[in-house]
């Protein structure tokens, strides 16, 4: 596990050691350098914490209740309680990201829709309707497996 260091640095260098790092990962245009960026300053249990406590928020964004969290993300009461807290007092950032990520959810959903819509009017037989359908049992797939 990470830890601090025990010798403290000045106010102006934490702080300035803080404004890199944000600066940095605003800086981040799209998932592959993401994934890049985190893999490279994070160990493989930190990510995991930080996309677990990140799946919890917007679990309870969506509602999910207690034990359905721990179930899903195998995470404890006291985790899922500490992401809560954070939501509820002062998770100005769980709230700003959980938003984008639900508004883009509902992007994808909708026009997972329309595909699925037209992929049934396609599929209603005939010459080339097992393309459709296909295509139409892929996506009915697709939101079975979504687990969350």
């Amino acid at each position: 596990m990470s830890q601090v260091s025990k010798y403290p640095v000045s106010p102006k260098v934490y702080e300035r050691i803080f404004e890199i790092l944000f600066q940095a990962a605003v800086k981040i245009k799209n998932k592959k350098e993401a994934e890049e960026f985190f893999n490279d300053i994070l160990s493989p249990t930190e990510k995991i914490m930080l996309a677990k406590r990140i799946s919890i928020a917007l679990l309870l964004v969506k509602k999910y209740d207690y034990r359905a969290i721990r179930r899903i993300l195998h995470v404890s009461s006291p985790t899922i309680a500490d992401v809560s807290a954070s939501l509820r007092y002062t998770g100005k950032g769980y709230k700003q990201i959980v938003e984008k990520l639900l508004e883009e959810e509902a992007i994808k959903d909708f026009l997972l829709s329309v595909v699925e819509g037209i992929a049934s009017l396609g599929s209603v037989g005939g010459k080339g309707s097992g393309d459709w359908r296909q295509l139409k049992i892929a996506i009915q797939k697709r939101r079975r497996e979504k687990q969350f």
